[in-house]
């Protein structure tokens, strides 16, 4: 018997529905806020509670700290086939910081408002991490193996692009994944309500490649009082401007298309991507994700230069956060360098692929069963996620991944919108929908 943070105690005839909750307001309460630069706390405090939680129902969880405090937490479950490909399911307990000010209930405290968990994490991606130990300690609790064997990882450093986790563990510890040829993570298997006849539940088969990267022009340092034609921060603020205010050609891949036919078949009307703003306006909160699958992005996000008033300074920087679709990185790297002329030096912070996989096979089929059971008018369609996740350094593994992270959401919520914004929160219903959603797809994966 143990006794979770929140106070509730579990015992071996408590159900995956009845603890994850309690789960997941756990984690968010444990402050795993990541700037990209260590000056965090770091996720050791949650990579040691997720393996307290695996040893109470039998397994030997690991803990690999990649950096002080840098810690992620993996497992592998063995199935009732060991001979069968194993499947590798992952999610982050890193998430971005957030100012209590700002939000309605704070974002660390797991508030249960409005039958909604509350806080930092809730989407991104504690809900999964809780979904996850949730399904696995009921299976384990009554001795329900899976049909083979299943890696679980719970990764740190993913909201910075994975260096202190996932691919620390590729780069460092490929065996912990021996034998795994596919994977579910995050930002997939969410719903939008259609109508009252059709639900779709958006199941991430592709996400954009990312560089985000910084650019710095050099000028001539002087007085402010004086005339200066090379001034820095004018000519980089009009590289930036010209950058920022770019709209990208619309280029439609594979799973964007699928995804629009699907679409269109639910909305029973033709869409045409080089005219999406009618059709972006009927998908509410998701609209934010779809819309910026059509076409590379580079948006601006952090500017700096000069030290004083009265001084001209001899250097003025900016970061951007680039984004390209699977097979337009050459393209957008070439879009780019035009759009901010030769006086602006371009080098990359952090980049990485993109990826795309078919919408095909039975792990699929696992999925859009599982989904159909638990709510007979869902239907899977294929995405692209305007992000990024871990799978890109899964890929590495030779790894076919999808985000898979079952939530049956209210029409009225703005999901995509919580992502990293104020006011994070979870539907209870959808944590407990997605525990059973996940435990029918274990059982049939």
């Amino acid at each position: 018997m143990s006794e979770s943070l929140s106070g509730a105690t579990t015992t071996g005839t408590v159900k995956g529905e009845d603890e994850v909750v309690d789960l997941c307001r756990d984690l968010i309460r444990i402050d795993t806020s990541n700037y990209g630069d260590h000056s965090g706390p770091g996720e050791r405090a949650a990579a040691e509670y997720v393996a307290e939680k695996l040893a109470e129902v039998g397994l030997e969880p690991k803990i690999f700290e990649s950096h002080k405090g840098r810690a992620s937490t993996v497992a592998r479950i063995e199935g009732e086939d060991p001979s069968r490909p194993a499947l590798l399911i992952h999610g982050h307990t890193d998430v971005v910081p957030a100012n209590a000010e700002d939000w309605t209930h704070h974002p660390f405290s797991g508030e249960i408002v409005d039958d909604c968990v509350w806080g930092r994490g809730a989407v991104d991606m504690k809900d999964m991490d809780a979904m996850t130990l949730a399904v696995v300690r009921e299976r384990l609790r009554s001795g329900r193996k899976p049909p083979r064997d299943i890696v679980l990882a719970f990764l740190a450093d993913e909201e910075a692009g994975g260096v202190y986790g996932a691919k620390h563990l590729v780069n460092n510890h490929p065996e912990l994944f021996e034998g795994v040829t596919e994977a579910i993570g995050e930002v997939g298997g969410f719903s939008f309500t259609v109508n009252e006849q059709l639900r779709l539940y958006l199941i991430e088969t592709a996400q954009k490649g990312m560089h985000w990267m910084r650019l710095t022009v050099d000028g001539t340092a002087g007085h402010g009082s004086m005339t200066n034609n090379d001034n820095a921060i004018t000519e980089l603020a009009e590289a930036v401007g010209r950058l920022g205010r770019h709209k990208f050609p619309v280029r439609v891949t594979k799973t964007v298309r699928s995804f629009l036919d699907e679409l269109s078949d639910a909305l029973g009307t033709p869409l045409d991507p080089e005219n999406m703003d009618e059709t972006l306006a009927k998908l509410g909160g998701i609209a934010k994700i779809i819309g910026a699958t059509l076409q590379n992005t580079a948006a601006p996000t952090m500017l700096g230069a000069g030290y004083k008033v009265n001084v001209i300074p001899g250097q003025a920087t900016a970061h951007v956060d680039g984004r390209f679709l699977p097979g337009f990185e050459e393209e957008f790297l070439a879009d780019l360098d035009r759009i901010l002329g030769p006086r602006v030096k371009r080098e990359d912070v952090h980049a990485d692929k993109a990826l795309e996989t078919t919408f095909d096979g039975a792990l699929v089929d696992a999925m859009q069963s599982a989904l159909k059971a638990e709510d007979p008018i869902a239907r899977a369609v294929p995405y692209c996620l305007s992000g990024g996740t871990d799978a890109k350094s899964f890929d590495d593994l030779g790894i076919r991944c999808f985000g898979f992270a079952p939530l049956r959401l209210p029409p009225e919520l703005d999901f995509a919108g919580m992502f990293h914004g104020v006011d994070e929160r979870v539907p209870v219903d959808g944590l407990k929908f997605g525990v059973r959603v996940l435990d029918r797809f274990l059982d049939a994966c």
